[in-house]
């Protein structure tokens, strides 16, 4: 045991090396979303009857599934607000950060050959994974002490606050260790990513049904690590047992994968993959064909995710028109831009969607710096396809994908509409208002696109723009900023409805930057020498 963990501490401050700038963001993310809620929450809500309102708001099935069972929701303090409401949609950032971080440091390794020159010199044949074990129960420490601290600046009580810490950084190492067992199974970082990450939304999936098929919670409830943090019932009942459950089912984890790792090869998985065809079908024969067999699990996931999530939130439509008529603070938020409370409900909705397929975006283009680090760019640029055709493939197949994501969501927030009362005409607005932000996403793709083209290692900062968007774009007529300040997303000259409010020449002009960043990011990619840091 002592050999096989030799070096773990040198591979400990190598991956805290290589992460210093990842780590900090994700730690910091989740810690500044704690200290938004406990900041802006009670300025929305200043009063206990306002508060009661927010509840009968989450007393709802649809709600239930989206948030928490919904302890508290008789004497809807700020506390029991936070833990109903927030925690949940801060453990799955958490966990995930866990899954990408250890595979990173363990199945990446392994099948970019790292790994075995790595193990050539003195390491013992588990100081990997262990080493990636310890720098997540580092960044999910960080996260338990942020969110604390943040839930302490709002006065709220503070054996609970801690209770609400620990238990999203436990809920962090659960899922730090099902990627551990993952990093076992298959010979590709890809695929162990996306194993752990449907375990994420299994959990997510098996907490919503739970919550919402009895009051508190029911028995389904229990099998997802997501709903444990919640069923500690902080600020209402605290309970420190269920988080015996996570420490348990972590410790079973990392044993399962030690064991597993002691009886593969390195490089290898338990699972032997799947023998392909001698030649590669006829639909494989363009780069676009490509791009798409390449996303198609990605984009059937966020299209399923997206439909589902649409129609539940679509379904508080009734509530919430009828919360913001006793709320002044809720109607500030639904009717900033003169409409009606229903329709700047819908208006919200559409931008929120759009950003997060603007995430997805994001996420497709910066598979190029991918491709191309690992050299399959240029074993496809050593074929007939120029590189004009490669990344025009690419980044037409993003703009599709997000066209179609766009019409997913538009459609399920309709159809949820119509389930909670509305009429089926509603449907059809809502789709054609979804469907408007196409253009500042695909501004979104063409600024990713151009600092790819410039320099692969800057693309990154492309996730600036969306933080910002949703920042002034959700809550900047709640603080009352400038609209100039507002004004520099391109998502907010469409958050108006009904749709004939919305003007043609912000889709124009939002066209037009969108062709001119597609256009530098084709020319500069052609110019410069491929596999740039």
């Amino acid at each position: 045991m002592r050999e096989s963990l030799t070096a773990t501490a040198d591979l400990v401050r190598f991956a805290l090396r290589r992460d210093r700038v990842k780590l900090p963001i994700w730690v910091g993310a989740i810690g500044l979303g704690m200290l938004y809620a406990v900041s802006v929450l009670p300025t929305v809500y200043k009063t206990p009857e306002e508060r009661q309102v927010r509840a009968r708001l989450m007393d709802s099935p649809s709600a239930t599934m989206m948030s928490g069972p919904g302890y508290g929701l008789d004497d809807y303090t700020l506390g029991a607000m936070i833990t109903n409401e927030m925690v949940l949609w801060l453990a799955v950032p958490a966990a995930m950060m866990s899954v990408f971080l250890v595979v990173r440091h363990t199945r990446a390794e392994e099948e970019t050959g790292r790994a075995e020159l790595i193990r050539s010199a003195v390491v013992g044949r588990h100081a990997a994974p262990v080493a990636a074990l310890i720098v997540a129960l580092i960044a999910n420490a960080g996260i338990a002490v942020l969110t604390t601290l943040a839930m302490l600046s709002g006065d709220l009580a503070v054996t609970d606050s801690v209770a609400v810490g620990i238990g999203i950084g436990l809920t962090g190492l659960v899922f730090a260790g099902v990627a551990t067992v993952t990093a076992q199974l298959t010979e590709h970082a890809r695929a162990a990513s996306s194993m752990a990450m449907a375990v994420v939304g299994g959990a997510f999936l098996l907490r919503a049904i739970g919550d919402a098929a009895e009051p508190g919670g029911s028995l389904v409830s229990w099998l997802s690590p997501l709903a444990w943090i919640q069923q500690m019932r902080p600020f209402v009942e605290l309970r420190w047992w269920p988080m015996l459950l996570s420490v348990a089912v972590t410790g079973l984890t990392v044993g399962g994968a030690y064991a597993l790792s002691g009886r593969r090869d390195v490089g290898a998985g338990l699972v032997p993959p799947r023998l392909g065809r001698a030649d590669a079908a006829p639909s494989l024969s363009t780069p676009f064909a490509l791009a798409f067999r390449q996303q198609r699990v990605a984009l059937v996931g966020w299209s399923i995710g997206l439909f589902i999530f649409a129609v539940a939130t679509g379904s508080l439509s009734g509530s919430v028109t009828e919360a913001a008529a006793e709320s002044p603070e809720m109607t500030k938020i639904f009717a900033a831009n003169g409409q009606e409370p229903t329709d700047g409900f819908f208006a919200r909705m559409a931008l929120f969607f759009a950003l997060m397929i603007a995430a997805f975006a994001i996420t497709s283009v910066l598979r190029l710096r991918s491709e191309e680090r690992t050299g399959h760019a240029e074993a496809v640029l050593a074929t007939a396809v120029s590189r004009r055709r490669w990344i025009s493939s690419w980044l037409g197949f993003t703009t599709a994908a997000s066209a179609f994501l766009l019409l997913v969501s538009g459609l399920g927030v309709g159809l949820g509409a119509v389930s909670g009362g509305s009429g089926a005409g509603v449907i059809g607005e809502v789709l054609l208002a979804t469907i408007a932000y196409l253009p500042p996403v695909v501004v979104v793709i063409g600024l990713t696109a151009a600092l790819f083209g410039l320099r692969p290692g800057v693309a990154v900062w492309a996730w600036l723009l969306i933080v910002y968007a949703f920042f002034f774009g959700m809550f900047g007529a709640l603080l009352e900023l400038p609209d100039v300040v507002a004004d520099l997303s391109p998502f907010n000259h469409l958050t108006v409805m009904p749709l004939d409010r919305i003007e043609a020449l912000p889709l124009i002009l939002l066209a037009a930057i969108a062709a001119a960043l597609l256009m530098i990011g084709r020319t500069t990619f052609e110019r410069r020498d491929l596999d740039v840091p």
